[in-house]
């Protein structure tokens, strides 16, 4: 395995927009420390240690509160540094697991009770092909009785044949980053129009998180915001943002995670879209255990 990469910057600038009390990062991942908690061997690359010292520095900066921390196939199946960082923040984060479809109703529910509330699937050429959407499906039926979530992480060629099997969804499901929609190819491309139609379902949700990834103009990513832009106008209601700190895998120049937040007014051009976006919905969505108090509690 090759010397470890370092994905993130070390001096992320400060952002101009000042966020709402109560803002959610509801997607980034924690590494190592490798010396505590060993890489998985399945891994695709090594990255350089991001324990949870720094990615709560980061949060201090960009005046973050809350917090969903996503596994990383990094780690694999070893959720322990991402429970970790769970303990360390008592109640204000919680977590995504990555977890082979065969696991125990009991390890389910130590997980929920950890501060966990989905699990990620990846249907991704750069990670390692897992389990099938009709396989995941059957094990969803298990998630609905703890409240639990699906996310997926999908090539935007993939959105499309994944829509129906993923409408029959027996719990909530998360498209990750936009669906990984190319922006050189605009608004009207084929993989946009089948994720705005697959948006229609109210049990769809999307991280409008990836300018960054993307874009094919680079930072400051202006190819990539009119796509975030129209999924906050047209499903404000069921959009989360995130930084995807510390950028694993990233094909472009490391991103500035200050730029990233200064993008939101942008993506949300309101005051009332950057509260829905930023606090609201994670509130609503995601059941923290110190919810925030002048957001509503989750209904579902």
């Amino acid at each position: 395995m090759a010397d470890p990469v370092l994905t993130y910057l070390l001096n992320p600038s400060r952002p101009h927009l000042r966020l709402p009390a109560g803002a959610c990062n509801t997607h980034c991942h924690v590494f190592g420390p490798q010396s505590v908690f060993p890489f998985a061997p399945t891994r695709n690359f090594t990255p350089a240690d991001a324990p949870k010292e720094k990615l709560f520095a980061l949060h201090d900066l960009l005046g973050i509160e809350y917090c969903v921390i996503v596994q990383s196939a990094t780690h694999g199946f070893d959720n322990a540094a991402v429970a970790d960082a769970l303990t360390a923040k008592a109640g204000t984060y919680c977590g995504v697991v990555l977890l082979p479809i065969d696991v125990s109703d009991q390890e389910l529910r130590k997980l929920d009770s950890q501060g966990f509330r989905g699990v990620r699937f990846h249907y991704m050429k750069h990670l390692a092909k897992g389990a099938s959407i009709e396989e995941v499906l059957v094990f969803a039926k298990r998630l609905a009785d703890i409240g639990w979530h699906l996310q997926i992480h999908c090539e935007s060629a993939l959105i499309g044949e994944l829509a129906p099997a993923l409408k029959r969804s027996p719990v909530p499901v998360i498209i990750d980053h936009m669906g990984r929609v190319d922006a050189s190819r605009g608004l009207d491309q084929p993989d946009f129009r089948h994720l705005l139609a697959l948006m229609e379902d109210e049990k769809l949700y999307v991280k409008v998180s990836g300018c960054d990834r993307i874009t094919r103009q680079g930072p400051p990513y202006a190819d990539a915001v009119p796509f975030a832009r129209k999924l906050v106008a047209e499903f404000g209601d069921r959009t989360f943002w995130g930084t995807d700190w510390p950028h694993p895998n990233h094909a472009g120049p490391i991103p500035d995670d200050g730029v990233l937040v200064d993008l939101i007014a942008e993506i949300a051009p309101s005051p009332a879209q950057r509260q829905a976006l930023m606090v609201d919905n994670p509130q609503r969505f995601y059941r923290f255990a110190k919810p925030f108090s002048s957001a509503p509690g989750r209904t579902s």
